[in-house]
């Protein structure tokens, strides 16, 4: 077999031979890993099922080539639940054989390989190394967000005592505004705050609470309309806001007019008439009650008891009436 090959100057993809010529790959599983591995950095942000897409490649030949590459550890997937319940899927697309060990340190970006592999400097990453493979070319991607994960952290400087944190409040208003500014991340992600952050800004946001405002509205006037160009700090973009949108004081409830004018009712008092031991509510400073008074002016007016007797009410005259009126003639 004669071969005439011209190799490419630029926009070409090298392909390890074990990749060519693996035996549990098939078709498919190596076009699309060959695809992926070629792609520019930004267009690495979609899932490996829109790249099977762009390739014309159908649903069924996809499952397939995806059980392919999981099998073999070219692919590794791992799924998340985010606090707010939303799942995120998050794919790495190798070009070698990875362990699932290997491919969570390459998803995090730490580095693993040989020994003589140094501590990667700042804003650097080194390649990772597995055995004698070529540095490996991967495809991250997410059906939720477009966003890669996080890029390797700078080395820690040398270990320092924590300052001790301040100790919970035991204030009811202050403790509904820490858990109210920790759950603002929940419906903005720029809005993340620590604990000790949110801590600081509790007495702030309590204020609020205390002069009328419900959490819910609390709520949206930190998050509503926030800055197009995005927050840069969520703790000095809500102490401003905490500051300078801080509602005025309550006045206290003025009294309705018969609340103004009615006096206080007086306590029961005991009426110092005869008879059984009683008592009464006086409307000044009275010391007998009404029935009382009434008997003494009775007496003082020389109305005898037969006189004092109560007039019978219409039922018992209609009953008199009645009665006359069926009695026999004589």
């Amino acid at each position: 077999m004669l071969r005439h090959v011209i190799a490419p100057v630029q926009s070409f993809t090298r392909v390890s031979n074990g990749v060519v010529r693996h035996p549990r790959l098939n078709n498919d599983a190596k076009l699309l890993l060959i695809y992926v591995q070629g792609l520019p950095e930004d267009a690495s942000a979609k899932p490996l099922g829109e790249h099977a897409t762009d390739l014309g490649m159908r649903p069924r030949a996809y499952h397939r080539a995806k059980e392919c590459l999981v099998e073999n550890g070219f692919l590794h997937e791992w799924k998340f639940q985010s606090g707010r319940g939303y799942w995120t899927t998050t794919q790495l697309l190798s070009n070698t054989t990875l362990t699932s060990e290997e491919a969570a340190a390459a998803r995090d970006g730490v580095p693993t390989g040989s020994p003589d592999v140094g501590e990667p400097t700042t804003g650097k990453r080194k390649p990772r190394r597995a055995g004698s493979q070529l540095p490996v070319d991967k495809d991250l991607g997410s059906k939720t967000s477009p966003h890669p994960p996080t890029e390797e952290p700078a080395p820690k400087p040398e270990a320092e005592e924590p300052a001790p944190e301040d100790p919970p409040s035991s204030d009811p208003e202050v403790v509904q505004a820490e858990r109210l500014l920790l759950s603002l991340r929940h419906q903005n992600r720029e809005l993340l705050l620590g604990v000790r952050e949110a801590r600081g800004l509790a007495e702030a946001a309590a204020e609020w609470l205390r002069r009328g405002v419900s959490a819910a509205d609390l709520r949206h006037a930190l998050t509503a309309h926030l800055p197009r160009a995005g927050v840069r700090s969520a703790v000095g973009f809500l102490r401003h806001r905490l500051t300078v949108k801080l509602p005025v004081p309550l006045l206290p409830e003025a009294p309705t007019p018969e609340e103004r004018h009615e006096p206080a009712r007086p306590a029961l008092v005991t009426c110092e008439g005869p008879g059984d031991e009683h008592v009464f509510r006086p409307v000044g400073d009275e010391t007998h009650c009404g029935a009382c008074r009434m008997e003494r002016a009775r007496r003082a007016a020389g109305i005898g008891p037969r006189e004092t007797a109560l007039r019978p009410s219409w039922r018992t005259r209609v009953e008199e009436v009645l009665a006359e009126g069926a009695a026999p003639a004589g």
